[in-house]
Order: structure tokens, then sequence, then C-alpha cells
């Protein structure tokens, strides 16, 4: 799967999963003030990122997740990874 679809999957992901306006995804907006998820979203999240890219997401994958690239960043280097 390339760069473009991982975005693509992931933003298809937040919009239906959580009902966040597609308009307020972009590469450098602040994942967490543009999404206002509760930690038990976040959890969700990671669940639902997980069952459809198959890779494991962990705490620490996070500590540097600002933006909406830097998550496009991490599931990337994952699925880099794991093929």
């Amino acid at each position: 799967m390339d760069k473009a679809r991982i975005y693509q999957k992931i933003n298809e992901i937040l919009v239906e999963e959580f009902e966040v306006d597609e308009k307020i995804i972009s590469p450098e907006a602040s994942l967490k003030e543009s999404l206002d998820l509760d930690s038990l979203d976040y959890v969700d999240l990671v669940v639902i990122i997980e069952s459809n890219f198959g890779v494991k997401l962990v705490e620490a994958d996070f500590e540097g997740v600002v933006t909406f690239q830097d998550f496009y960043n991490i599931v990337e280097q994952k699925m880099t990874v794991k093929s």
C-alpha cells in the first residue's frame, strides 16, 4: 500500500468512525485538537487502525505525534516494517 492510499484510508476511518469533518483533516493540523477525542476514542482509533492495516501500535508510538502527518508516518513505518 502506497503513502497516498494509507493517508486516504486513515482519513476515511476518521470520517466514518469518528464523524470527523474531512475539511479539518490536513497533514499539518494538530491531531489531538482537530479530533477532540477522549481516551476511549483513542483506544478505539488504535484498534481500528490495527485491524485495518495489520499493524500493532503501542503507547510509545504516539509520544512524538502532534500532527496528522506524524500519525500517517507512524502507520506507514509500521507497514514498512511489517512487509
